[in-house]
Order: C-alpha cells, then structure tokens, then sequence
C-alpha cells in the first residue's frame, strides 16, 4: 500500500534531482518521463501511497463550453484512481485552475476534496507548465496527516522542473 520502505522521509532533493536527470536522460517522450517520474517519486520519497499525473484535455461533456478542459489520468504509481477530474475541483482541479501548487496537510478539510482513496490524508499537488502552457498536475497523497512541509514543496517543485526540461510536451 505504501511507498518504498527505505525511501526517505527527509529526502536530500538535490541528489534526487541529479539521480532523476540520469534516469530521464536521452528520453524526451511525455508518456515514457512521465511513467518514470511517477515511478522515481514514489520509490524515493516515503510514506506516499499515490505519485501520478493528471492531463489537460478538452471536457467529455458534449454540452460543456468549448473552452472547457478538464484533467485525464495519466501515468501513475498507486490504487486504481479518479479518471477525469474538472478544472476547479477537489485539490488537483484547484491546482490547475489557479496554476499554482497546493499543500493540504488534511484533505479532509479541503472544500470539495475528491476521496479518491479513503487512506489519504494530505496532498500535494503541483501545476505542470511549460513556456506558459499548462499541460496538467502532478499529484502526490500520503496516507499521514502534515506529510509535506514547505521544504518538501521546493524540493518537489525543483524535481518537477527537471521531469519538464527532459520532456517534449507537444
């Protein structure tokens, strides 16, 4: 259910930035990054039950605005999860709506969060975009209340915008 048991809870981000700049290397298709990001995340950064990416795509909803986008499951690590989620809704919605990160350290005082997995206790969630374009979020839940800190944020932040340089997006 849980990450790898001998990931670190307090991971040193600059070497995991370098370690992921090597597994990303001489690779620059989205799926095939985003796969190995999701893996890398959740192998080495513990106490996690879920690491994933929702995608922007154009709503299902026929009668929906033209403009509408929504976000599509993609490549993950973890429980079988939500598949479409709208702009606006719950904390990965949120993330992308507003294009910024979101911390929860107790989803279950988030307005409008999406239950997904009962397990999960906080999130993170964090605006993928390149050159101004959002292309989705990275998602990450953890079973422990107050499991992300500000240090985290930055840390997963800066291994974010290493998966995004090694990634061709169009």
């Amino acid at each position: 259910m849980f990450s790898n048991p001998t990931a670190e809870l307090k991971p040193d981000y600059a070497s995991l930035g370098h370690q992921l700049a090597s597994v990303l290397e001489g690779e620059r298709d989205l799926t095939a990054n985003a796969a190995q990001f999701s893996a890398f995340i959740y192998e080495t950064v513990a106490d996690l039950n879920w690491a994933g990416f929702y995608l922007v795509k154009p709503a299902k909803n026929p009668k929906a605005d033209q403009a509408a986008q929504e976000l599509l499951v993609g490549p993950f690590q973890g429980k079988v999860a939500c598949a479409r989620i709208a702009f606006g809704r719950g904390v990965c919605g949120t993330a992308a709506a507003e294009r910024r990160t979101v911390l929860v350290p107790d989803v279950h005082a988030f307005p409008g969060h999406i239950a997904c997995d009962s397990a999960s206790n906080s999130e993170i969630v964090m605006p993928v975009i390149k050159d101004t374009q959002l292309f989705g979020v990275f998602d990450i839940d953890s079973p422990s209340l107050n499991r992300f800190s500000e240090e985290d944020q930055l840390g997963l932040e800066q291994l974010l915008a290493v998966f995004i340089a090694a990634t061709d997006f169009n």
